[in-house]
């Protein structure tokens, strides 16, 4: 399934650098981001190195998702596509 990163999860006075909100393109409701959780995110380089996460939770009501990554990801990665297994 293929989702995009949307932005880093943040607060009012922090950003936290291996959680990202993913946009999913066939989820378009919170009951159906819901059930996307405990499935692994595969982030691909351009230099063939793969970063994985964990979907975690639904964030919002228009079917966005928050993904926990295992290391911190860089600001090039915002906009780019990941894939769901």
């Amino acid at each position: 399934m293929k989702a995009v990163i949307a932005n880093f999860r943040m607060s009012r006075h922090r950003q936290y650098d291996n959680q990202m909100v993913i946009r999913v393109d066939s989820v378009d409701s919170k009951e159906k981001a819901s059930k996307l959780v405990g499935k692994q995110v595969v982030w691909k380089t351009s230099g063939d190195k793969e970063i994985k996460g964990r979907v975690s939770s639904a964030h919002g009501n228009s079917g966005a998702v928050r993904v926990l990554f295992e290391t911190g990801m860089p600001g090039q990665a915002v906009g780019a596509q990941v894939s769901i297994k």
